[in-house]
């Protein structure tokens, strides 16, 4: 029986987590967390058994706390709770689905306790790659990854350890906007941005792909697991997210990674690798497809993934500050506070504003955080 834990279990990673749970049968969820959705949780609770559930908001921890005390969980808040799960006995694999650089404390604690990690917090690499790398050779544990996107490059490396990447070329689908001018997104209201072409998402990554910072971000993330260099890393749009990714080797060979868009797919490759486990859902259909087009990223009217280019190659605290600069932007956009193309003006501002720090610390990381939080409230302060 494989045990696990999930941080981020009423997310869309974190459910569809639990979904494959279901299908399998043999897999026992030791722990789960998230933010504040507590009728997620206690359902969750009630069918999974956990031994422990951390909720990050005290108050509604509280109120859990009270409406499952007729079972054997155990309730935790707060940082302190991630800390608790992520340490504890019990399990071997801890999911990280949480959104932002809330996943790196708890993905650090769990390395350092001999955890596998199967990491959908992408912010963890993006910020703190050069801690976090180092800790999992040290520690002798597998970093696997569940973004779709990296899924298919860890595949596409699979028996070819050794042979030198030439390129990891990484898909994007363009999201709703693609082929359109900064002139035409003037206009974009939060309802257009949410309507991603192909993937079901959460709120904020589904605003990250229309932007693509989040490709910006899976090109940082990309660098630290597979040891290349930003420019190693090549962005490709493939609109209908068909071809998941592809590395390129010096012989000039490519293999690539094909699918339907599902995010079980690459969950369920991370929970059980190297074992590949039957799965049901749609088939690609090559008949029907006929063909796959490509296209080349659009840096300048997408200034977000030309910025995170640029915080890559700079390092030290700036890929921080692009993330933490990013998340305080799309919660205002989510929030109605601020247009949509403000989203990456507060990100270059961030960026013009801060003043790099090599090889951060964690106390460092999380000061940088705050110090761009603080800038944009001044800024941007409504």
């Amino acid at each position: 029986m494989k045990k696990i834990a999930v941080l981020g279990s009423t997310g869309s990673i974190g459910t569809q987590t639990l979904d494959v749970v279901r299908a399998n049968g043999d897999i026992q969820v030791a722990a789960i967390a998230a933010g504040s959705n507590i009728k997620m949780l206690e359902a969750q609770i009630r069918e999974f058994a956990p031994s422990v559930c951390g909720v990050w908001d005290e108050d509604k921890a509280k109120e859990l706390a009270g409406n499952v005390s007729d079972t054997n969980t155990k309730i935790v808040s707060g940082m302190d709770g991630l800390m608790e799960i992520a340490e504890m006995d019990g399990y071997e694999i801890l999911v990280t689905a949480v959104v932002g650089m809330i996943g790196i404390r708890p993905t650090i604690a769990a390395i350092k306790a001999g955890k596998d990690i199967a990491l959908a917090n992408k912010e963890t690499l993006v910020t703190a790659g050069h801690l976090i790398m180092p800790l999992v050779k040290e520690h002798g544990v597998r970093l696997l990854p569940v973004d779709s996107e990296h899924s298919a490059i860890f595949q596409c490396l699979n028996g070819e350890h050794g042979n030198k990447i030439d390129k990891i070329l990484l898909t994007a689908s363009g999201g709703p906007f693609r082929g359109w001018t900064r002139e035409q997104m003037k206009s974009v209201k939060l309802e257009d941005a949410l309507k991603h072409p192909n993937w079901s998402m959460g709120r904020k990554i589904t605003i990250d792909s229309s932007t693509m910072v989040n490709k910006g971000l899976e090109v940082m993330e990309a660098k630290w697991l597979f040891d290349v260099e930003m420019d190693d890393v090549q962005v490709v749009v493939q609109p209908k997210s068909i071809i998941h990714s592809m590395v390129q080797f010096e012989d000039g060979a490519v293999m690539a990674q094909l699918g339907t868009p599902d995010m079980k797919l690459p969950i369920q490759y991370a929970l059980y690798y190297p074992e590949r486990r039957p799965m049901g859902g749609d088939r690609l259909d090559f008949w029907a497809m006929k063909e796959i087009t490509f296209d080349k990223p659009d840096f300048e009217n997408f200034r977000g993934l030309a910025l995170a280019y640029e915080a890559g190659k700079a390092g030290g605290s700036v890929p921080v500050v692009f993330n933490a600069a990013n998340e305080m932007a799309v919660a205002k956009f989510l929030n109605r506070e601020i247009s949509y193309l403000e989203i990456t003006d507060i990100i270059e501002a961030s960026m013009r504003n801060h003043k790099k720090r090599e090889n951060p610390t964690l106390e460092e990381i999380l000061q940088a955080e705050q110090e761009t939080y603080e800038f944009i409230k001044g800024d941007w302060g409504k």
